[in-house]
């Protein structure tokens, strides 16, 4: 009897079942690189990229194009100027944080679209990416510029 990693004791799913998995995966996600490349790359954010971490942590440091809205405030009222179809993108330090998930997961029970980007901010750095400082992108100081069109969704 021939001995197996840890890593092929469980078989693989059938490659039909992979696909469908990994692709299905896209819809709930996005990383760092595909942020960068919509906001900064190309100007092209049709997305709202939600800092759900806290005020301090938003301010010492943040992804650009982002607002902060912690997870724990995500609610209705804080979203009633952005159109019902507006894809917001959370996103929290990183991998060891469930911030994401949790705002994630109050966005879609508030029937928003959301998608999380994983990495968060390690990622983010990890890429190679700067961060932006400061606490000018949260969301009562630029709900005037964000306001949606029929015809986009700006941030």
């Amino acid at each position: 009897m021939q001995n197996s990693s840890a890593v092929t004791a469980v078989a693989p799913a059938p490659s039909e079942a992979a696909l469908e998995h990994f692709e299905s995966s896209l819809r709930f996600e996005t990383d760092c690189a595909d942020v960068y490349d919509a906001i900064v790359a190309k100007g092209q954010q049709d997305f709202v990229l939600l800092d759900v971490r806290s005020p301090a942590l938003f301010a010492a440091g943040h992804v650009p194009g982002a607002i902060n809205l912690p997870q724990g405030k995500i609610i209705a009222s804080k979203l009633a100027h952005y159109a019902p179809e507006t894809v917001f993108v959370t996103y929290c330090a990183g991998p060891h944080c469930n911030g994401a998930t949790r705002g994630a997961i109050r966005l879609a029970k508030l029937g928003r679209p959301v998608k999380i980007m994983i990495g968060g901010v390690t990622g983010w750095i990890d890429e190679g990416y700067a961060l932006a400082t400061g606490t000018d992108a949260q969301p009562s100081s630029r709900e005037s510029a964000m306001q949606p069109t029929a015809q986009s969704t700006p941030v």
